[in-house]
């Protein structure tokens, strides 16, 4: 594990962080800015919780994460010839926030470069700039999946490359042909690959989800982030898992024991529950997404000042505007008019000229929010 960054790297974390706090929302207002599920925890889950604070289940759990609850991770896992997945794989961590930190933290120090190809997930830089590490943005191609040319060039001599499949906040699903072109584009090199699969249940008709575990030039290489966050609308459980190479396992479960320590006891066993939920219940969440992306297809398709790349996974529309102003005005504008959204600019440089939306809200809110959107948009100077 590299050494932990000198102190002036908070402050240079602070100079370099893209996510900008929420204008508080005003009375009335609807937010279309969490990406969090507005729908309950299934029952099951809740009720397997309870169960296990009765019974006494109260006390420290493993560091790594309940051993029945990594071997049932772990026999989950796309299966290859050669590798078995076991226990001993998977750590368990406080939602993927915490497995992100902690592969980022063990893997990245002082001077590593590490590519993220954006818009992107906001936290993966400020992970590396907490590292000591340097990030390197790679934009993407105009249709919002990868820019491979852009990313041959950027992959040379990096540590790692940081993405998310599907995207927050694009939406965008990688295709099977483009993981394998990344394979191909790392062969020969040591960069580890961090793939945030945290919506890889979420995906759209048309579209396929293809984990990078899967990819045989990328297996190997592949640090795997999972919650239960968004499939089983657990967010405030607060359990997601990190996977991968045995050695990457093992140095980020060393951050993880001394920056967090175990997961709660009672909420892993909830975990453990989710696991067995019929897939039925997933499905019956992501055709409620699917018929709020439909919506938010409707409002928009016919807003000449707007424009959306369709999602296909996760529950964002990335919104381009013909306005000449910030995004953090826009975001601040849209909230004075009572919606909330987050600044495309939070999400990288390429994310200057956009906002994000959340369609993970309810029917009325959606509604609302886009036509608050539309008529603040449709007027905006240009």
């Amino acid at each position: 594990m590299t050494t932990m960054p000198p102190a002036f790297r908070i402050t240079e974390l602070r100079r370099c962080s893209r996510r900008p706090a929420l204008t508080p929302a005003p009375a009335g207002a609807v937010s279309l800015a969490m990406g969090e599920p507005d729908l309950p925890t299934p029952a099951p889950v809740i009720e397997a919780a309870m169960t296990a604070l009765r019974r006494g289940e109260t006390h420290y759990a493993d560091q790594r994460g309940l051993r029945q609850l990594r071997a049932a991770l772990a026999s989950r896992l796309p299966a290859h010839p050669g590798r078995t997945w076991a226990a001993e794989d998977v750590v368990v961590t406080h939602g993927a926030t915490a497995a992100l930190a902690a592969v980022v933290l063990a893997m990245i120090g002082p001077g590593d470069r590490v590519v993220i190809p954006e818009p992107a997930y906001s936290l993966y830089a400020d992970l590396v700039v907490l590292a000591g590490g340097t990030v390197d943005f790679v934009p993407l191609a105009p249709d919002l999946h990868w820019d491979l040319d852009a990313l041959a060039s950027a992959l040379p001599g990096a540590a790692m490359i940081v993405f998310s499949n599907p995207s927050n906040p694009t939406g965008i699903v990688h295709r099977e042909d483009e993981l394998e072109a990344l394979g191909k584009l790392l062969d020969g090199s040591d960069t580890l690959v961090v793939s945030d699969e945290a919506y890889h249940r979420l995906v759209y008709p048309g579209h396929a989800q293809t984990s990078a575990l899967e990819i045989a030039s990328l297996r190997d290489r592949t640090a795997y982030v999972q919650t239960f966050s968004k499939t089983y609308a657990m967010t405030g459980w607060r359990v997601g898992y990190l996977a991968g190479p045995r050695e990457v396992v093992d140095a980020a479960a060393h951050v993880h024991r001394t920056y967090n320590g175990s997961v709660n006891t009672a909420v892993q066993h909830a975990a453990l529950a989710a696991l067995e939920l019929p897939d039925t219940v997933v499905d019956a969440m992501v055709d409620t997404y699917g018929r709020r992306r439909a919506t938010v297809l409707a409002k928009l398709s016919d807003v000449p000042s707007v424009h959306l790349v369709p999602p296909e996974g996760a529950f964002y529309g990335f919104l381009r505007y013909d306005a000449d102003l910030p995004s953090e005005v826009v975001a601040r504008e849209l909230a004075e008019r009572k919606v909330m959204v987050r600044a495309g600019v939070e999400y990288g440089p390429s994310g200057e000229g956009y906002v994000r939306i959340s369609f993970a809200a309810s029917d009325d809110d959606l509604r609302i929010g886009l036509d608050r959107i539309v008529s603040h948009l449709r007027g905006a100077r240009v």
